[in-house]
């Protein structure tokens, strides 16, 4: 199946080069708010956070009033990348410096992790501690908030943080914020949680300054990296059985596959890796030191070299961490299989392709499985994300599920494709405005924000909302609609969702938001092309000449129509049918008595006069009643079908 999404970059190195300071692009940004007690910084895969947080720590140490800096990261395996580091070589006035004594990502009990971080708040000579969310969370219920008074508190993935008062780490936070002076540098690749709860409170996200670097600028100011391809392959029974279809042995490769909660799972995650490694080959043997795994390949007999993260014994899973840590030459590994490791801060930058199994809910998730394969190197001038997805089966009372599933997988890929493009600025189109601005849309009728709230949103947040948008269960339905007006789209469900996600916004704040997420979204799906020195966009299947866009016409295309779109090539007719009665049933209001006595008394003389079935797209009333029974009807057969099948497995 071709790839949804084809990205090229221009290849410019600027993001990798680096200052006389030694700092990076987006480093060097960071930098610049150094000053501020509060910083956020969002930043994609590979882009420097960890480098960027040691300029800060340094900076706060030396220059400012903090005397201790604490590193916390979601589990053991991301510790590596705050190691000792040399800084002075490349212009920075002091090196990143780490006791061994205080570095708690190490094997070992919480118990004696919590003693080490609270004797580090009262060591005089250590400055730096890296420990796990958890660690941080059991040593504050210990010693309370007023231990934390001048420390800089630096959180990577600050996305596991929410404001929700059952979140520990949230509540953590909140207490250190609002009753000691710390400083907290907080870093993410996504501000997008999945589950709908805000990372922050509106108050408290006010107090931080955001450091932004988006996916764009990263990748375009590669030197190798020259395209990035996102792709889907369907897939039906056991995704085993497709697994060969997309697996290239000859790309270096992560491999994730599902939750044994997914209802791609097996169940059995261990006989599923042992699947997988006889479709690749034999396997020969497995070091017992590093815990790599030695396979023959059937095509051709070489021997690769396949590491497991699905293995959760304790000893077993930390050889080949420590093993996967070390490794620097692109032969040290080929192949890794993983579960729920191997995505946030894992650094393999030869991966070539990352391939998923089965959807995953989380913008932030993909974003993060998508940044294993995008870092730079020479082995490389393309990079692949692959997710495995199952098909949805016509005869499967669960067809909901996969058609939800399949949907939301597309939706996520059209998202990253905005992610990954060149960002616009929309202004309002004055009278007599007709000077070109590198980068600027102008539009007729467009509302700019009038609020600082809005344009941080704008500037900071867009994509969240995007997400938060096309993962809502109400718009997914509206996704597929031929027949359901865009404005309807547009002007009725978008802003519902925003003022939702944004309950401090004025009406006319959420019309503003409403409307440059539209426009975004329509003129990044559309095609944008340049004939006789003039720019067009095509919207709807047709190109219009940019200088005459009115917020109006944008209003009038459905700025999701490209997922249906995708969605009718990538499966059969038969198929989309089911699809689109699935999606219809979740929108049809009916009793079961008015269906039966439709089907009963109209539909079945309806097929007889007209050889064929009612039509929902019909502009007959009754005959678009008609159709929908049909809908409800086999809807309600396929429930039934699967309570006798579920039935009959229980006995």
């Amino acid at each position: 199946m071709p790839n949804l999404v084809d990205v090229a970059y221009k290849q410019t190195g600027t993001s990798l080069s680096v200052n006389k300071y030694g700092m990076r692009e987006m480093q060097a940004r960071a930098f610049e708010a150094r000053n501020s007690q509060y910083i956020l910084i969002k930043a994609p895969p590979a882009s420097g956070k960890s480098r960027a947080l040691m300029f800060l720590g340094l900076d706060k140490l030396y220059n400012q009033s903090i005397k201790k800096v604490i590193v916390i990261v979601p589990e053991r395996s991301i510790g590596s990348s705050f190691d000792t580091t040399d800084l002075t070589t490349h212009g920075f006035f002091a090196n990143w410096d780490i006791d061994p004594e205080y570095n708690l990502c190490t094997p070992g009990g919480s118990s004696s992790k919590v003693s080490a971080f609270i004797s580090f708040l009262d060591e005089e000579f250590a400055p730096i501690l890296i420990c796990t969310h958890a660690t941080l969370r059991f040593a504050f219920d210990k010693i309370g908030k007023d231990k934390f008074e001048n420390t800089l508190l630096a959180i990577d993935e600050f996305h596991h943080i929410s404001a929700s008062s059952d979140n520990k780490l949230g509540e953590v936070l909140k207490a250190i914020m609002s009753g000691t002076n710390a400083h907290i540098i907080a870093m993410t690749g996504s501000y997008f949680r999945g589950d709908s709860v805000p990372v922050l409170l509106p108050e408290m996200e006010a107090k931080f300054t955001k450091v932004n670097y988006n996916y764009y600028e990263q990748l375009n100011g590669y030197k190798n990296l020259k395209t990035l391809g996102i792709g889907y392959h369907f897939y039906q029974g056991i995704y085993l059985n497709a697994i060969n279809e997309v697996l290239d042995t000859d790309k270096k490769t992560i491999l994730h596959i599902p939750n044994v909660n997914a209802g791609e799972s097996t169940q059995d995650k261990y006989n599923e890796v042992d699947s997988i490694l006889d479709i690749i080959g034999q396997v020969k043997k497995q070091c017992s030191e590093t815990g790599v795994i030695f396979v023959k390949r059937h095509s051709d007999q070489k021997v690769l070299k396949i590491a497991n993260l699905v293995n959760d014994i304790p000893q077993e899973r930390d050889k080949i961490i420590s093993y996967l840590r070390l490794m620097k030459n692109i032969d040290d590994i080929d192949i890794i299989i993983a579960l729920g490791m191997a995505k946030e801060g894992f650094d393999w930058p030869y991966c070539e392709h990352a391939l998923t199994v089965g959807y995953r809910g989380s913008l932030t998730e993909i974003i993060q499985i998508i940044g294993r394969a995008t870092r730079d190197s020479e082995n490389k001038t393309h990079s692949q994300f692959t997710n495995l997805i199952a098909q949805p089966d016509a005869n499967d009372g669960t067809v909901k599920v996969a058609v939800n599933n399949m949907l939301k997988a597309i939706t996520a890929s059209l998202l990253m494709e905005q992610v990954l493009a060149p960002n616009f600025k929309f202004k309002t189109k004055k009278f007599g405005d007709e000077k070109a601005e590198e980068g600027v849309i102008k539009i007729n009728g467009f509302k700019e924000p009038s609020s600082k709230r809005v344009t941080e949103i704008v500037e900071s947040d867009l994509n969240d909302l995007k997400a938060a948008i096309l993962q809502d269960n109400k718009l997914l339905q509206a996704l597929p609609g031929e027949f359901i007006e865009p404005e309807v789209i547009n002007k009725a469900m978008i802003p519902k969702i925003i003022q939702t996600k944004y309950p401090d916004l004025s009406e006319e704040e959420v019309e503003e938001l409403r409307q440059h997420i539209v426009t975004d979204s329509v003129i990044k799906n559309g095609e944008i092309k340049e004939v006789g020195g003039k720019r067009f966009v095509r919207m709807a299947g047709k190109f219009i000449n940019i200088e005459d866009l009115h917020i109006d016409l944008i209003d009038k295309v459905n700025p999701f129509q490209k997922a249906f779109e995708v969605l009718s090539k990538s499966v059969t007719s038969k198929l989309l049918k089911v699809i689109q009665e699935t999606i219809d049933a979740g929108r049809i209001k009916m009793t079961e008595e008015e269906a039966v006595l439709l089907y009963s008394h109209k539909i079945g003389a309806f097929i007889k006069l007209h050889d064929k079935e009612p039509n929902i797209g019909s502009p007959d009333p009754l005959e678009v009643r008609m159709a929908e029974a049909l809908v409800f009807l086999r809807n309600k057969k396929r429930e039934l079908d699967k309570e006798k099948d579920d039935e009959k497995s229980n006995d």
